[in-house]
C-alpha cells in the first residue's frame, strides 16, 4: 500500500535508510539534502518503507505544484528491491489531486511510457587509471597534455563562494540561476555529509581560473557544479579536474556521475572522458 505522508510525519531514519539502499540510490532524494534545496517537500511511501517517492513541491497564488528543485537532476521512485515500470506506474497515479501540476526529473531506473527521455553521461572507474585514460578521446587527451605543459596546479578545499563567483563573472547570461539557489548550493557544500570535494586552478596572479564542486555517496561521485574563465578554457581546467578525480578515484566501486548534458556541446565534453550514456527521465503534468 503506497500512503502520501508530509515531511513532519515522515520516519526520517527509514526513508533515508531507503534512499541509501535502494538499488537506484541517488544523493539528491536524502532527506537532508531535499531539505535544503526544496522549498518544501512530502513524499510517497510503500509499506514500510521499502520503496519511497519524494515530491518535491511549492505554492503560488494558492495553487500547489511539484517541481525540480535546482541541484537534483534524478529523483523519483526509489526502492530497496529491483522494480519494473509497474511500480513507478502506481505511484505515479497515488500523487495527490492537491498538486495540479507535476513535474519531475524521475533517475535511470523509473523507465515507463509516459515519460520523456533525458541524456546523462556516468563513468565507472573499477578499472586502473591507465586503462580508463586509454578510453579519452583523444582530442580530450591532446587537451590534457595542454593543460600539463601550462604548469598550473590543481588545489583542494576552493571556497565555493569563489566557484559560484567565477561562474557569475562568466555564465550568469547563460543560465537563469538565482541567488537564492546559489545560497542553498553553499549551504550543500558546508552539510558534511554530503562529501563535498572541491577543486580549482589558480593562475600565476592567485586567481581561480577554473573549479568544480563534487558531492559524494557509497556509490557515485556527482559533478555538480563547475566554472571557468575565458583563461581556464584555454589552459584546460575543467578538463584537468575531471581527470584528476579520475585518478584519484580510479580502481574503486565509485561511477562518476557527469549530470548530463542535454546540450551537444557539453555532452560531447563528458563523451570525451570515455563515459557512457545513462538515460534519465521527465515527467510533466500539467492542469
Amino acid at each position: 500500500m503506497i500512503c502520501y505522508l508530509q515531511r513532519k510525519y515522515i520516519n526520517i531514519d527509514k526513508y533515508d535508510a531507503c534512499i541509501q539502499n535502494a538499488v537506484n540510490s541517488r544523493i539528491y532524494a536524502l532527506s537532508y539534502y531535499l531539505d535544503i534545496v526544496a522549498d518544501n517537500w512530502d513524499a510517497l511511501i510503500l509499506d514500510d518503507y521499502k520503496a519511497v517517492m519524494p515530491l518535491p513541491w511549492r505554492s503560488k497564488y494558492f495553487i500547489k505544484y511539484i517541481y525540480p528543485p535546482c541541484w537534483t537532476q534524478q529523483l523519483g521512485v526509489f526502492s530497496i528491491h529491483n522494480f519494473d515500470s509497474t511500480l513507478v506506474d502506481i505511484f505515479i497515479k497515488a500523487i495527490p489531486k492537491k498538486f495540479l501540476k507535476t513535474t519531475i526529473q524521475l533517475n535511470s531506473k523509473c523507465n515507463s511510457e509516459l515519460f520523456s527521455l533525458k541524456n546523462n553521461f556516468i563513468l565507472n572507474l573499477d578499472r586502473p587509471y591507465e586503462n580508463l585514460h586509454k578510453n579519452y578521446r583523444k582530442d580530450r587527451k591532446d587537451r590534457l597534455k595542454k593543460f600539463i605543459k601550462f604548469e598550473f596546479q590543481i588545489e583542494q578545499n576552493i571556497p565555493i563562494k569563489n566557484i559560484i563567483t567565477l561562474f557569475k563573472e562568466n555564465y550568469k547570461e547563460e543560465l537563469n540561476i538565482n541567488l537564492t539557489d546559489y545560497l542553498k548550493l553553499e549551504k550543500l557544500t558546508s552539510e558534511k555529509k554530503l562529501n563535498p570535494i572541491t577543486l580549482g586552478v589558480y593562475n600565476d596572479n592567485q586567481d581561480l581560473i577554473s573549479g568544480s564542486l563534487f558531492f559524494k555517496d557509497e556509490k557515485r561521485i556527482y559533478y555538480v557544479f563547475s566554472a571557468n574563465n575565458q583563461q581556464g578554457n584555454k589552459v584546460q581546467g575543467n578538463t584537468a579536474i575531471l581527470d584528476s578525480m579520475i585518478q584519484s578515484y580510479a580502481n574503486t566501486n565509485y561511477i562518476l556521475d557527469f549530470e548530463g548534458s542535454m546540450h551537444p556541446g557539453i555532452a560531447s565534453f563528458f563523451k570525451s572522458f570515455g563515459s557512457e550514456l545513462e538515460t534519465y527521465y521527465l515527467y510533466a503534468r500539467k492542469f
